[in-house]
């Protein structure tokens, strides 16, 4: 996602009514109330974090975010309203992420608050028993054993295993041409959990276990499709850091491997499992997570809304449009099972291909959704910015020339219009105590 994005109005054309009563402003000053008639000093709504864009640029600590969260601690350190941090990062541990949190933010974070990119393969527990091969960077081993995953083996493991499979750098060749007799078991599927260091080494080694149904060093078979379950953590195409323009992503890294993919067989590569904002797994998990605080925390009152506060529309305000969008169709129809056509826009359209889940399903291990609403605030300190001169398209190429969400997830306007829009963390975490009336002082 480019750093210097048009300004939304222009993007998306004339702007619908707001959601809420409250007017959006483009980064402008807080207005509107809700409709509550009483000050409320118990919390009816949860918020969740974005972290990158947000809360930090890099390593930078962006200024509104230690004000921000003042307001939402009490002077014992304890939350006033359920907080997640719904983050798209997957190179680190939850402790190490809520240890970098509390930090930053002078309050402190635990584990339970933190949602990684990869938190939901909790759920996957058809296979954590088996042989999975994991991509990414930070301690893989660590990460992939902590959610579960009981004989996970890394790209670096593989290549020392089979070292006459990663030829693209002469300089790494081995000087011993016999292959290698070293058994292995079984692959039996790939854990995407985020962008490699060495993406031709990566790139390779998935490919080659893809094309020999988990047999890397065998010979490609035209039979090994579909292919063994890969199952992919964040979506993002770029993100914001430092420099001046957002970075590479895992999303464009997946593209990397779908297009060789498809170069190779002729095929589409399948995904047993897209997580991560914006697919709906991850907000479901959310809610539950934002639910479990509210139950310690012994607040009777139900949690009806979710604040998704983030910096990026194809992530932050597609996922919570999209969530929101299935709340309301499971509340209208009475049911909490998968929406298929109307809370999508793609093929994967918010967890996985459609009729199809893995094994002993996901949503056994996770209770229904309960919320009524998950409401988009989209601030100005990250990946959005306002204030671009970057030529508009035409408005009937916008799908085709702007849209930087995932392959399986197809443009729909609506989808990447927030309900509100403001300067930062800080007038985000305002607006949302006016909303609701919150005064919890």
């Amino acid at each position: 996602m480019r750093r210097a994005l048009p300004p939304l109005r222009a993007l998306l054309g004339a702007a619908r009514p707001p959601r809420l009563p409250a007017a959006r402003g483009l980064c402008g000053p807080l207005a509107g109330r809700s409709g509550h008639s009483a000050l409320s000093v118990l919390p009816s709504f949860g918020f969740l974090f974005d972290i990158d864009g947000v809360l930090v640029r890099g390593r930078t600590p962006i200024p509104a975010a230690r004000t921000a969260f003042q307001k939402l601690v009490n002077p014992q350190g304890q939350f006033l309203v359920p907080v997640v941090f719904v983050t798209n990062a997957g190179d680190c541990l939850r402790q190490k992420k809520a240890d970098q949190l509390s930090h930053l933010l002078g309050v402190p974070i635990s584990q339970d608050q933190v949602l990684m990119s990869h938190s939901p393969l909790r759920m996957f527990k058809s296979y954590h028993e088996k042989c999975v091969l994991v991509s990414g960077q930070g301690p893989l081993l660590d990460i992939a054993q902590d959610l579960g995953f009981c004989q996970p083996i890394t790209i670096d493991t593989l290549r020392e295993k089979r070292p006459l499979l990663d030829a693209v750098d002469h300089d790494r060749r081995p000087n011993v041409l016999s292959p290698s007799a070293v058994e292995l078991p079984k692959i039996e599927a790939v854990l995407l959990f985020g962008e490699p260091v060495r993406w031709e080494t990566s790139l390779q080694l998935i490919i080659d276990v893809l094309l020999t149904s988990g047999y890397p060093g065998n010979p490609y078979g035209q039979e090994n499709y579909p292919h063994i379950p890969v199952l992919a953590c964040n979506m993002d195409l770029m993100w914001v850091a430092e420099a001046q323009s957002p970075r590479f992503g895992h999303g464009t890294f997946m593209v990397c491997l779908e297009n060789i993919y498809k170069k190779i067989t002729g095929k589409d590569l399948k995904y047993e499992a897209l997580m991560g904002k914006p697919s709906r797994l991850t907000y479901q998990y959310a809610e539950h997570l934002i639910r479990a605080q509210a139950l310690q925390r012994s607040w009777e009152q139900p949690i009806q809304t979710l604040y998704a506060v983030g910096d990026n529309l194809m992530t932050d305000v597609y996922g919570a449009n999209l969530y929101n969008r299935y709340l309301e169709e499971s509340s209208r129809t009475g049911s909490k099972g998968r929406l298929q056509a109307k809370a999508s826009a793609g093929r994967a359209p918010a967890l996985l291909p459609q009729d199809h889940e893995p094994g002993a399903s996901w949503q056994s291990e996770l209770a229904s959704a309960a919320a009524a609403h998950c409401r988009s605030v989209l601030v100005c300190t990250g990946v959005y910015s306002p204030h671009s001169e970057v030529p508009l398209p035409a408005r009937d190429s916008i799908a085709e020339n702007v849209f930087h969400g995932h392959r399986d997830f197809t443009f729909d306007p609506g989808l990447v219009e927030p309900d509100h829009i403001v300067p930062d963390v800080d007038a985000a975490v305002d607006l949302v105590f006016q909303l609701e009336n919150f005064a919890p002082h």
